[in-house]
């Protein structure tokens, strides 16, 4: 075989992201199968690399490779074709060939050949004792070796490989974590996550440079990472620009070494690839036992980390059950609270009077909404509503106080007691178009008067949409709602600011009126 077929070969070899990978449920039935069928103790899925055979499965050899030199299956990868030795004693080649050394007498390998042409090494049966073949057993051997090529396909063609990087994706981690956790259970591992770049940078970068620039990024990356792992470790490509590897060190200090080396060549990628935006890589570190963690949780874990190292601008930060116990309430608050919003005994208000201090007489309340959690108990609204405006549940949190808040002024004047109503609202409800249109129509379903209900939304809900915010005001406004600023103080206006917004309160937060009969100059 000349030089430049062995290594359109070997690059075929790579690129189907086998060697060194763990071992698979998969081919194991496979070989298995072989075993049985020939009644021989020994059947391995033998890949030819440079210098070594390496088995992806094996059964009833320990070693996991052995040297291509004298290796029988390497003659089956270059002829592409059944190599039988009867007598491997007998045979002057390989008389004196490691099998040979071990004992062996009897070999029967058929080629693991791609649609290109590839060999890529043998399904091989091996035996201590001579013996002959018979054509059955011949076929038989193809068939396995043809089931060999078609896992290795399928492996590849869906759901394995991802198709930009060339690297095994996201459903080929969790698939060998699993197989791992089968031959190694109990054993430590370490997840390493490495982010590439933040999310919006590479937003921006696509707008200038278009979609095809991350697939360029992936590529000069993955060679980076994986020139720092070496041949012995498996890159993942599990996100759009996420990669991930399993790292078994032996002492803390090789893994600080892995991971500057990690660090090292990523940024050397960014100083020699001429990439023309900022890349800042980040690295999620999550140790895990094998068979106690689930793979999916693995996953997060690490993922989870990576997010934190960039919210910290650190290179790499270590998984964190605390912080992770804090994600994972504040996601349970998020399912939670669809679920409170559909139940009858979960969500509820409570009013805060509003004293005039002159005449000591109760004119208003403030609506306050609580939360009763039926496994966490009661959740505090600081703790619930900044996560609630970060999605589309701000208009339904808030159209449900409404509705709750307008039910309890009707029944208030009902009983003869005109008492005006104040809820708070969030910068997202300021943004809906239809705001003052739904604030109207919930008013004449309750027949209230507007000047009886007051909205009360804080200065950050004028930093977004600041034009559309102020235009939503205004109809407000023309509805006859009363509209207040709260905690006036804590952020960055000042009162200037005030001449172009159309409210009529203005709430000065406590801290901003503390000591104010002490410090002389706050006065």
């Amino acid at each position: 075989m000349s030089t430049q077929c062995e290594e359109d070969r070997l690059r075929a070899l790579r690129d189907l992201s086998l060697l060194d990978t763990p071992p698979s449920e998969a081919f194991d039935r496979i070989t298995r199968m072989a075993s049985r069928l020939f009644n021989l103790p020994i059947s391995a899925i033998s890949l030819t690399d440079k210098d070594r055979q390496w088995f992806k499965s094996r059964v009833g050899v320990d070693e996991l490779q052995l040297p291509r030199h004298k290796a029988p299956c390497a003659e089956v990868t270059s002829t592409r074709d059944v190599v039988v030795l009867t007598d491997i004693l007998k045979e002057e080649y390989y008389r004196d060939s490691d099998l040979a050394k071990a004992g062996m007498r009897f070999y029967a390998g058929a080629p693991l050949i791609t649609r290109d042409g590839f060999g890529l090494g043998s399904m091989c049966v091996v035996g201590p004792e001579p013996r002959s073949v018979t054509e059955g057993e011949l076929t038989a051997l193809r068939d396995l070796a043809a089931m060999v090529m078609a896992q290795i396909e399928l492996q590849h063609a869906f759901g394995r490989i991802d198709p930009v990087s060339g690297l095994p994706n996201r459903n080929q981690l969790i698939e060998d974590l699993d197989d791992l956790a089968r031959d190694h259970p109990g054993e430590d591992r370490i997840a390493a996550l490495i982010d590439l770049a933040d999310r919006r940078q590479l937003a921006e970068a696509q707008r200038v440079l278009g979609p095809f620039f991350v697939d360029d990024l992936m590529r000069v990356a993955k060679a980076a990472i994986q020139s720092s792992l070496g041949t012995d470790r498996l890159l993942y490509h599990v996100g759009k620009t996420d990669f991930a590897t399993v790292l078994n060190e032996p002492d803390e200090h090789a893994l600080h070494r892995t991971l500057a080396a990690i660090q090292s060549s990523l940024r050397g990628f960014v100083e020699s690839s001429g990439i023309p935006v900022a890349i800042d890589a980040a690295m999620g570190i999550a140790p895990f036992r094998l068979g106690e963690t689930a793979p999916l949780d693995v996953l997060r874990r690490a993922y989870g980390a990576a997010l934190d190292a960039r919210e910290a601008e650190l290179g790499v930060e270590l998984h964190s059950p605390l912080k992770d116990k804090e994600h994972q309430r504040r996601f349970s608050l998020l399912i939670g609270i669809r679920e409170a919003l559909a139940s009858h005994d979960q969500l509820s208000l409570v009013y805060q009077p509003r004293i005039d201090v002159k005449t000591g007489l109760c004119v208003s309340a403030e609506a306050l909404l609580r939360w009763n959690h039926p496994s966490l108990g009661s959740i505090g609204p600081s703790e619930f509503i900044p996560l609630v405006e970060q999605t589309a549940l701000a208009r339904t949190v808030t159209d449900w106080v409404i509705e709750a808040a307008l039910t309890q002024a009707a029944a208030w004047k009902s009983d003869g007691l005109d008492l005006g109503i104040s809820i708070n609202v969030t910068a997202a409800n300021l943004e809906e178009e239809n705001f003052a249109q739904r604030l109207q129509a919930a008013l004449d379903r309750h027949g209230m008067s507007p000047w009886m209900l007051e909205l009360e939304f804080t200065e950050s809900a004028l930093i977004r949409r600041r034009a559309r915010v102020l235009e939503q005001l205004v109809e407000i406004k023309a509805v006859g709602v009363t509209c207040a600023i709260d905690d006036f103080g804590t952020g960055y206006s000042s009162f200037s600011y005030l001449q172009n917004i159309p409210a009529d309160v203005i709430k000065i937060d406590r801290t901003f009126m503390s000591g104010l009969d002490r410090e002389r100059d706050r006065r």
